[in-house]
């Protein structure tokens, strides 16, 4: 009886980000969408003769995209905002969706749809818009397209759909008290049709993904979760169906998930191993249960002796040919390829596995189920052997940052003094005006940025070459940013690579990986560190170049920091420990840096945190304990400074009206959100809450091209002030922007200081008459 080897996704972008390019050319019109597909094609077929090659049964499709899956199913669905709508169907209509329309030549422009964090990953997904009035249609028919592409290539594989409860849940609702999952009964005819569709070209199974069933939205569906899969049941027909669930436990959900008429269904046994055995009474004989041994999420190996132990108990319970041998979730969110790597240490290799491993981890359980622990256990003694020299090696453990670790008092996590005293410390040594503008710190990594990095880390540029190329382009930044009247400044971070990556490079216990992309957004790829042991401090990371922007100018420079917790959720994190313990590691780096940096003169500094909230556990029940250690590694971090030294933090993606709480217990003088694509929606929170300290809402959208209007901005600038008191408000883009050009950068900021400017005066004056002639 034969086990099956399956995954649930595989990376779309290449082993050398060969999508990046040709999306990026064809978005500049530089190149046609033909060309475009003839990549994305070669590509789609390099991974499914790849998977099979690695002994790969279930083989997927439809998990390659060319800017989102959830995009993708929107399209599919027809779910397409009437600000679109006037677009022709096909790649220009698609992408506007994701990026915007800019205003130009008179033509009206258009908000591209929000973008949030995919459950707890660092995935970004576009955010369907729907409203009670949505009607469904079909509008693409890829799912059949590319399994017909991949049947043509000689692989049978298994289609990939985003499920309907999913997609609704996902979905912003465009409309007051309604919600997207009562439209399920509209929506399923155009499943239905596609899954018609598969099953005519041949499919023998789907796999219709449902991730949400693990958080605590499933509570919206699961009344009508019965139905919902009958009805896909019998358009499936012969086509067997795995409901695919991950990120977490079902829960409560579990029953109802295995009573229905599904042939397959997948847990996450990574997050979630104890609701295998609760499942394995459950199911009924006909089902197989897909059993995700391997993290999709993080690089390390596989301790396989461990997984080995759960599939033979599961193959003893239900028989060898009933279950399945998978990763936990799609491999989107790890590296291609191990061997791409050719400058990781071989110690530091021997405890890794990209996606191309972790399928032959895949395939090596499978094979031990079907033929026995003989077939394999040599592999595993291999195995037993790489993960004992990880748990031995001096390079994992310092005493030094034990015993610091260990002397953390309560004391070291508070400011000396309140919000109030502090704010009139700050304005008294840098006083600034009403709606002072700034922005969160990057400026455009341009093609000759990027080149003097690379030509530098070649060899082939001096350093101090290289220095000098640095301090020009600083200083020009300082520069323009005087010029266009911005308040308070920031250097442009062009020594860094990356917000994460340039700490890690400077902190023990990080290594760092030459080709381990992975996808964040549409072709934006970044290169996650490995934290592999105790995390501790080199020496100054950020001092020198933040002290010599300062000296260009007489406005306040900002140090820019990247947040503990952000480091931790933005790096490929240690398994060996509680996460929370890397945190604070981290966290105390991270406040010696703010002591140095506040020693040589910097007043305002500006510690991130956009990734707090992702890093919220999917279940409620478990915010609490993740919230506590979280905000704590953020006082850590930035408690230590003095009362007129102002703390800035940044978050983006977030809604915050479930953690204000938590965000308030930060106790950062300023904090900067974004907002644009939510039309200030995300500050409702701040103003129910009577949130104290300060806000910078962001006006300027930088994940997409458009550049703002003076009236965009003093229209988002009324509805922050209608929530906020003008002593509140600062003036900033939503995010960095380094993946901007100065040619969209500049006169956006332009506008938002001409904005900022405008609306302060008629504040003044409204403060004026208020008060009447004195």
């Amino acid at each position: 009886m034969m086990t099956t080897a399956t995954n649930l996704g595989f990376p779309r972008m290449g082993a050398q980000r060969e999508l990046k390019k040709p999306l990026e050319r064809f978005w500049s019109n530089r190149s046609s969408g033909d060309e475009l597909e003839t990549v994305a094609r070669r590509l789609r077929a390099d991974h499914w003769k790849l998977q099979r090659t690695a002994g790969i049964t279930h083989v997927p499709s439809n998990d390659f995209s060319l800017y989102d899956h959830v995009l993708d199913a929107a399209v599919m669905f027809g779910v397409v905002p009437d600000r679109f709508a006037h677009l022709p169907a096909g790649p220009e209509r698609y992408f506007a969706m994701a990026r915007g329309i800019a205003y130009e030549g008179g033509r009206a422009g258009a908000a591209a749809l929000e973008m949030t964090k995919w459950f707890d990953t660092n995935y970004h997904y576009l955010v369907p818009e729907i409203d009670p009035r949505q009607e469904f249609a079909l509008g693409s028919t890829k799912p059949v397209d590319e399994f017909v592409e991949a049947k043509a290539l000689g692989v049978l594989t298994r289609p990939v759909l985003l499920g309907p409860v999913s997609f609704l849940l996902l979905a912003k609702a465009k409309g007051k008290d309604f919600d997207p999952i009562t439209l399920w009964p509209r929506l399923l005819p155009v499943y239905e049709a596609i899954l018609g569709a598969l099953a005519a070209a041949g499919a023998a199974w789907v796999q219709i993904d449902e991730p949400c069933l693990t958080t605590d939205a499933s509570a919206r569906a699961l009344p009508t979760l019965e139905e919902i899969y009958s009805r896909l049941a019998g358009a499936a027909g012969a086509t067997n169906i795995l409901l695919a669930t991950y990120f977490g436990d079902l829960g409560e959900a579990l029953p109802a998930v295995l009573r229905l008429p599904v042939k397959a269904v997948h847990l996450d046994l990574v997050r979630a191993p104890d609701q295998l055995w609760h499942a394995l009474p459950l199911l009924r004989p006909e089902q197989s249960l897909s059993l995700g041994l391997i993290d999709g999420r993080n690089v390390w190996k596989t301790d396989l002796t461990r997984a080995w132990g759960v599939a033979e108990a599961a193959a003893a319970r239900l028989g060898s040919d009933r279950i399945m041998i998978a990763p936990s979730c799609s491999l989107l969110h790890v590296p291609f390829d191990l061997d791409c790597e050719s400058n990781l240490e071989p110690e530091l290799k021997r405890w890794l596995a990209f996606a191309r491993q972790k399928l032959d981890e895949v395939a090596l359980l499978a094979r031990g189920a079907s033929e026995g622990l003989p077939s394999i256990v040599e592999s595993l003694a291999e195995n037993r052997a790489a993960l004992k020299g990880r748990s031995e090696s001096p390079r994992v453990r310092s005493t030094i940052v034990r015993r610091r670790m260990a002397a953390i008092a309560p004391d070291q996590l508070v400011r000396a003094h309140p919000y109030p005293t502090r704010r009139v410390a700050q304005r008294g040594r840098t006083p600034l005006p009403l709606l002072p503008t700034t922005t969160i710190g990057s400026f455009p990594q341009t093609e000759d940025v990027r080149k003097a990095r690379a030509s530098f880390r070649a060899g082939k540029l001096r350093a101090d070459e290289y220095d000098a190329f640095l301090k020009e382009k600083t200083a020009e930044a300082v520069r323009w940013q005087e010029e266009v009247g911005l308040d308070v400044l920031v250097h442009g971070e062009f020594e860094r690579n990356d917000m994460v990556e340039y700490f890690g490079e400077n902190l023990e216990g990080f290594a760092f990986t030459a080709n381990g992309w992975v996808q964040s957004y549409g072709s934006r790829c970044v290169k996650p560190p490995i934290i592999f042991g105790d995390v501790a401090r080199r020496g100054p990371m950020t001092v020198e170049w933040t002290r010599y922007a300062q000296s260009l100018t007489e406005r306040p420079m900002k140090g820019m920091l990247t947040g503990p917790v952000t480091i931790l959720q933005w790096s490929f994190v240690r398994d060996d420990q509680p996460r929370s313990e890397t945190c604070r590691q981290i966290a105390l780096a991270i406040r010696d840096e703010v002591a140095d940096l506040e020693d040589a003169g910097i007043c305002v500094i500006q510690i991130d945190e956009p990734a707090l909230r992702e890093g919220l556990p999917l279940r409620r029940d478990d915010w609490a304990e993740y919230l506590r250690w979280a905000v704590d590694a953020f006082r850590l971090a930035s408690a230590g400074v003095r009362d007129e030294t102002q703390i800035h933090t940044h978050m983006c993606y977030c809604e915050f009206n479930d953690i204000i709480d938590s965000i308030a217990a930060l106790d950062a003088d300023v904090i900067s959100i974004e907002t644009s694509r939510s039309q200030m929606e995300l500050l409702g929170a701040f103003g129910e809450f009577r949130y104290p300290n300060e806000i910078g809402p962001g006006v300027y959208d930088i994940h997409s091209p458009r550049i703002p209007t003076r009236e965009d901005v003093e229209h988002l600038l009324g509805k922050a002030l209608a929530v906020l008191s003008p002593e509140q408000l600062w003036v900033n883009p939503d995010c960095g922007l380094k993946t901007r050009r100065w040619e969209e950068v500049k006169p956006a900021l332009a506008t938002l200081v001409e904005a900022a400017r405008v609306v302060r005066l008629r504040l003044v004056e409204a403060i004026a008459t208020e008060r009447g002639p004195t």
